[in-house]
């Protein structure tokens, strides 16, 4: 596979560098003529980057078909400016915005990983708003994390823990994934309040497929029923992966992952 350089996108407000690597379509045509295959997004997880088993094999991928692939790093992740601390829900949407809106050109396709998910169906309502965004065409969303800085994080947290987060204004939290841990902060819940959406109907504009693992550790199964449950008018496909883990990332899981792909 050929290495796609970073480019680096400045955003304002507070001032911060995107890594991005943006892989261009060959210009093959898709089923009808003078069509378009569908680019691809990629929305990482909560402390994760681009280089990751899933979005490295979804460019590869998309290499060999012909077509664009979208990757970047949200700020305080991977290769981006900024501290990881600084980070939320919001600022993190606004990076992806940001992105899309610059990067991506005709129709998408959204593939989001664990907070990612959350990031993806914010992402759509964002770009509905506006006139010249790019049409999304479907979604993949793996192991969804929606709402995760409340149902997943907050409420799960014992009285301790949310009292040093009110006080101190944040709390390392131990991680299989890194061994040092990360800092969950108040801003951080704090955020994500402003953004939660499993309180009402979803509507994300265009065909979902979930993947979701049933021994995932991190988001239980039964947080992706509800999802379904909640996605309005739009076409849904649940697959529950038995012995599927929250990453998703063997070789089973990426054929998975890609066939879902071309299912839009």
């Amino acid at each position: 596979m050929s290495e796609v350089p970073v480019t680096n996108l400045t955003l304002e407000s507070p001032l911060r560098t995107i890594a991005v690597r943006a892989r261009n379509s060959k210009g093959d045509l898709g089923k009808g003529e003078g069509e378009a295959k569908p680019g691809l997004v990629w929305l990482g997880g909560f402390k994760s980057d681009m280089k990751g088993t899933k979005a490295v094999a979804l460019d590869a991928w998309a290499e060999a078909e012909g077509r664009a692939c979208l990757r970047f790093d949200y700020s305080g992740h991977g290769e981006s400016g900024g501290d990881f601390a600084d980070g939320t829900i919001g600022s993190w949407l606004e990076d992806s915005l940001a992105v899309v809106t610059r990067f991506a050109k005709g129709p998408q396709i959204l593939i989001g990983s664990s907070m990612g998910g959350w990031i993806a169906l914010l992402l759509a309502a964002r770009l509905r708003q506006l006139k010249d965004a790019p049409k999304l065409t479907g979604m993949v969303l793996i192991a969804p994390a929606v709402d995760f800085t409340e149902a997943l994080m907050w409420k799960a947290f014992s009285d301790d823990i949310k009292r040093e987060i009110e006080t101190k204004g944040f709390w390392t939290r131990p991680s299989e994934y890194d061994p040092v841990g990360y800092p969950i902060t108040r801003k951080l819940i704090e955020d994500g309040r402003k953004h939660l959406m499993m309180g009402g109907m979803i509507e994300p504009g265009c065909p979902v497929h979930i993947l979701q693992g049933v021994q995932d550790p991190d988001v239980p199964w039964r947080h992706a029923v509800d999802l379904v449950s909640r996605i309005a008018r739009d076409d849904v496909v649940l697959t529950l992966i038995k012995d599927g883990d929250h990453r998703l990332s063997r070789p089973e899981d990426l054929e998975r992952l890609i066939a879902a792909v071309k299912e839009f």
